[in-house]
């Protein structure tokens, strides 16, 4: 077995209520009044333990809200961790010199959700592809267009274009334009955070091809984030669900599309259209997923699940071993 490449030991990610004027008058109103005014905290991530293997495809799936993105750019160094430790190769990021936290910043890059607002407007795509790979000394003196125009070319995209700004690309065009801006700082591992979600299918069909065949040429690991488990199932060696902040189940993806232990996967699984099913009548998981600023006791799925049971509202469950290789947190398998 591969050793981890990224390796998340407690993580855990707060985001505190920002005062503003309002907040402010607020706050001096309830102090005025006798009543303490409560700082509201959003819990985005919550105690999470995650392993990544080289050569890993991991598929991160949930709701919209329930931390995917926020646990993505905590593995790709975008912002810290309020609690907890991410381990690059084996060692604690936090502890490392500035200059190599730097060089293990450079080796994990993140591909973005929105093509249209991930790239600088104002910049043509040769300087948004070279930049980085020239501020960091990766570009021999005198080779910049010859460095720009490869990762183009190795994205699907003409170097001819190199030229233009990025409002006058597709949206497909544009999200090539974001691969090859992570490609040309030489990562070895990849976060896609919603990657192809702003896409048309069709275009889709081909930024996914184009990362499995990246995936064999440059021996890239990924965190593909989505909400779409067709697109998880085609992609993913390994799948991970995880609902407001907490990872429910994992497990690799072909167990966990035929033997599906959480109650939740089960009903993410229950709505994905099949051409075999197209006459079922889909019905989507009951109710709204809870605030992160104010979560339920207990397991968190519980004011939604059909199994809940009086344990369920006051004990978390731990995410264990169900079999070789599956983790799932729920008291039904205790």
């Amino acid at each position: 077995m591969s050793a981890p490449v990224i390796e998340l030991r407690g993580v855990s990610k707060r985001f505190g209520k920002s005062f503003d004027i309002a907040a402010r008058l607020t706050h001096r109103l309830s102090g005025a009044l006798g009543r303490p005014y409560k700082d509201q905290t959003v819990h985005a991530v919550d105690t999470v333990d995650l392993t990544i293997r080289k050569g890993e495809v991991v598929g991160l799936v949930g709701e919209s809200g329930c931390g995917k993105s926020t646990l993505g750019r905590m593995v790709a160094g975008i912002m810290p961790p309020s609690d907890g430790s991410v381990l690059w190769q084996g060692t604690d990021i936090a502890t490392l010199s500035p200059e190599a936290a730097r060089a293990v910043k450079l080796k994990v890059q993140m591909i973005f959700q929105d093509p249209y607002a991930s790239l600088n407007p104002r910049l043509r795509v040769a300087e948004i592809v070279g930049e980085a790979p020239r501020v960091h000394g990766m570009i021999p003196r005198g080779t910049f267009d010859a460095y720009v125009d490869a990762q183009l070319h190795r994205a699907g995209l003409d170097p001819a274009y190199k030229r233009r700004y990025p409002h006058q690309f597709s949206g497909g065009q544009r999200q090539r334009i974001g691969i090859a801006r992570a490609l040309a700082v030489q990562p070895e591992f990849l976060v896609c955070d919603e990657a192809v979600a702003a896409l048309d299918v069709s275009i889709q069909a081909q930024i996914l091809n184009l990362f499995m065949d990246l995936r064999a040429e440059l021996d890239l690991t990924y965190l593909f984030i989505s909400h779409d488990l067709g697109v998880v199932e085609h992609l993913s060696d390994r799948v991970v669900i995880m609902y407001l902040g907490r990872i429910v189940e994992e497990a690799r993806a072909e167990e966990i599309f035929a033997h599906a232990n959480h109650p939740y996967t089960q009903a993410l699984l229950s709505e994905v259209p099949r051409i075999e099913a197209r006459k079922k009548h889909f019905v989507g998981v009951k109710g709204e997923i809870p605030s992160p600023i104010d979560r339920p006791t207990g397991c968190h799925f519980h004011p939604r699940c059909p199994h809940a049971m009086p344990r369920c509202a006051i004990e978390a469950p731990a995410l264990r071993e169900i079999a070789p290789g599956h983790r799932s947190a729920c008291h039904l398998n205790t």
